[in-house]
């Protein structure tokens, strides 16, 4: 495994490309980073390890632990890319963890945002699909978790940096990706839960009504897309999701077994809309399917 020092690393016009990926230890992160070796780059993970793990660490990748609010510390080269993913992301927890969300999504984007505007480093900002969700007829998704309005807040700013300060960006919005390195714990992602569940042969929790609808998008189909975007988007909007939505009781039903229902929770949205358009003008397209992943996973 590459555990390089900073010196190490290729300054932009020299040599191979140079991307970094904030939060390049957690799931899709490190997705991401094996995809860029893969690809040819050299590539530097800036990860605090708050959700991430040095279990997702791939070989090839120069690891750095830290803060995104100290970047300029941590990345004193300048980069070709950043691929900015490292910010809480969880809708449910966010109302207990008011001050770390404003921490690692507004502080430390920020400092991403000036790094990248000092520098002239081109940036993808991954920003968030509640920011289109709809409560009981209500289209105001980013009003109702504290994670959804500041990850909407930023989606903002980025978008004024590129008109304040010329900045060269894309932003993407991801829809409930699952597969390989989910976490299933408290900031675990549903379909992780649901397996882990099913393994142990206990109960599946549904949070009432179960009809809301997700878009369930494999990790592998997710950076395909980010590195589509990485490599031409220009601007806002890049929605990278399966066409196909599933209620939440539907996807309980797939894995079997006992159903309990929760009860309904804060900022848990009805569904969110998405536009593809701008993806697949890029040449996206989803290559794995929920059901059959799900039958995989429950036959191992």
């Amino acid at each position: 495994m590459n555990t390089d020092t900073p010196n190490s690393a290729t300054h932009k016009g020299a040599g191979k490309k140079l991307a970094v990926v904030t939060g390049g230890a957690g799931f899709i992160g490190s997705h991401l980073c094996e995809r860029l070796v893969k690809e040819g780059y050299q590539v530097i993970s800036l990860d605090n390890y708050f959700t991430g793990t040095k279990e997702n660490h791939v070989d090839g990748v120069d690891y750095r632990e830290g803060h995104t609010k100290d970047i300029e510390t941590h990345i004193p080269e300048t980069p070709d890319i950043i691929y900015h993913l490292g910010e809480y992301s969880r809708v449910l927890t966010s109302f207990d963890d008011v001050e770390k969300v404003w921490d690692l999504n507004v502080h430390g984007t920020f400092k991403v945002l000036e790094y990248c505007t000092q520098k002239e480093i081109r940036l993808i900002y991954a920003g968030s699909s509640t920011k289109f969700g709809e409560f009981d007829d209500l289209e105001d998704g980013e009003n109702q978790s504290p994670y959804a309005y500041f990850k909407a807040s930023n989606t903002q700013l980025v978008n004024n940096y590129g008109v304040w300060f010329g900045l060269d960006y894309a932003i993407t919005y991801f829809y409930n990706v699952y597969g390989q390195r989910e976490r299933n714990d408290k900031y675990g992602t549903l379909i992780a839960i649901f397996n882990e569940k099913h393994k142990q042969e206990l109960p599946l929790t549904v949070v009432s009504p179960g009809t809301q609808l997700r878009n369930f998008t494999h990790v592998q189909d997710t950076v395909d897309g980010i590195m589509l975007v990485g490599e031409k988007g220009k601007g806002d909007g890049y929605c990278i999701g399966s066409s196909e939505s599933y209620s939440l009781l539907k996807v309980a039903e797939m894995f079997g077994g006992e159903i309990e229902m929760l009860p309904s929770k804060k900022g848990d949205r009805k569904h969110s809309k998405q536009n593809l358009e701008k993806i697949q003008k890029l040449g996206w397209n989803t290559k794995h399917t929920l059901p059959d992943d799900i039958k995989k996973m429950i036959s191992q």
